[in-house]
């Protein structure tokens, strides 16, 4: 309790990410390791007392601290008679209860449902991928909590943080354009992880690479006792090479086969679950009515993170800069709740997202870096022309690095937006 009551709170960039908050029921705060999970929560903390809240009714509990090692359920009880001791008027009012890293101790879960059931105790956790997934996160309150993802920096974040100004309205002026495309260009290779936002370009790889064997290591081959590390390295391998790119699953096991490396497909679609659970890569399915369409098509992957790909990258950053941009986009729509797949009209023509909102607003979203070849927008439009019949009503989107306009196709409008404002409008 004394460490909490002298907690400076550090200055912090801020965060999108709001938690729901909602009464009964806990914010479980999820996402990949060092994406921010605990910025969010102490930048909760900081809003709850500048908004009035006294820092004898909360409790930030980071249950990792070595003091704490080997501790039973009983410490939650001890640190909540500390507070109540330290702030009598704490056990009569609203208290928030703020546990990082809650994994750590056995049997947390019937204590939060308890604090829960009280209506007085507003309880924040957040879980190591590591032994608490966000799956298992939401089975093990029964309920009782909603999740809040923390993806690493957005562009809007990123900004935020490098201190450039984010423009009142759009379109900004030139130069302010001028500078918010060398940011995106800079995004797209570097990426959004919070604590390699200055790092020097080879010190930066390094803590990545960190990052993903972490990753690999103790969230799937300790967690999920994963025998074949060497497919299961391959496999992240080329996820990192091939962002924004279908993913056949098939194909893998051939090559791995023709390369001497054992493994069965059902274990190649176990780690490439695990994958996902754990946050590192997500996957879009073919957009389809029919769920064995959807399971027979192959998925299209993405990166939690365009600055992933410069890990395993075999061609120059700036060969790949149309599949980061798109992996960027996957991952704006993913900040904004939509509900995601691709489209593959009967003649072959694609579209890249058909991004569903809880609005009832239904988007066609193509990413082209550069459309400026005729036959480039063509291949564009001619995907949006074959999905169009299918969504009357749906927004038709161009997503570019610098183009601007709009374009009549079959009496409907497309719009053809530059990444940065894309990204930058709500």
């Amino acid at each position: 309790m004394a460490d909490h009551a002298a907690l400076v709170l550090p200055a912090l960039t801020e965060r999108d990410a709001r938690l729901a908050a909602l009464p009964g029921k806990a914010d479980a705060v999820i996402g990949m390791r060092r994406s921010g999970k605990t910025w969010l929560v102490l930048q909760t903390l900081a809003e709850l007392e500048r908004g009035g809240l006294a820092r004898g009714h909360s409790l930030y509990a980071n249950l990792e601290d070595e003091r704490l090692a080997g501790v039973g359920l009983e410490v939650f009880a001890e640190l909540l008679d500390a507070a109540y001791r330290r702030e009598p008027s704490a056990a009569t009012a609203p208290f928030w209860l703020l546990l990082d890293e809650v994994q750590v101790v056995p049997g947390w879960e019937a204590f939060v449902r308890r604090m829960l059931d009280t209506r007085r105790v507003r309880v924040v956790v957040t879980g190591s991928s590591a032994r608490l997934l966000s799956r298992e996160l939401a089975t093990s309150l029964r309920g009782r909590s909603l999740a809040t993802e923390v993806l690493p920096f957005s562009f809007r974040e990123a900004l935020r943080h490098a201190h450039i100004g984010i423009p009142d309205k759009l379109p900004p002026p030139p130069r302010a354009r001028a500078e918010l495309e060398r940011a995106l260009s800079g995004y797209l290779t570097t990426g959004g992880f919070p604590e390699i936002q200055e790092l020097a370009q080879p010190l930066r790889r390094r803590v990545l690479q960190e990052y993903v064997d972490v990753t690999l290591l103790r969230d799937v081959v300790e967690r999920h006792r994963a025998t074949n590390v060497v497919a299961l390295r391959r496999l992240v391998s080329h996820l990192l090479r091939s962002p924004s790119c279908k993913l056949s699953v098939h194909k893998i096991y051939l090559d791995l086969r023709s390369q001497g490396v054992a493994v069965g497909k059902g274990h190649l679609h176990e780690y490439l679950a695990h994958l996902e659970d754990a946050c590192f890569a997500f996957t879009v399915p073919v957009d389809s009515d029919s769920e064995r369409r959807r399971a027979v098509v192959p998925r299209k992957s993405y990166l939690v993170d365009p600055g992933l790909a410069a890990l395993a990258a075999v061609d120059p950053l700036a060969q790949l800069r149309g599949h980061l941009l798109e992996n960027v986009v996957y991952l704006e729509l993913r900040r904004r709740g939509a509900r995601l797949s691709y489209h593959v009209a009967a003649s072959g023509a694609e579209v890249d997202f058909v991004a569903r909102h809880d609005d009832g607003e239904t988007e066609l979203v193509q990413v082209c870096a550069e459309p400026d070849a005729a036959d480039t927008l063509a291949r564009e439009l001619r995907g949006l022309a074959a999905a169009a019949p299918a969504f009357p009503k749906a927004r038709l989107v161009i997503v570019t690095l610098t183009r601007e306009g709009t374009l009549e196709l079959s009496r409907r409008r497309v719009h053809l937006v530059p990444a940065w404002r894309f990204l930058l409008e709500r």
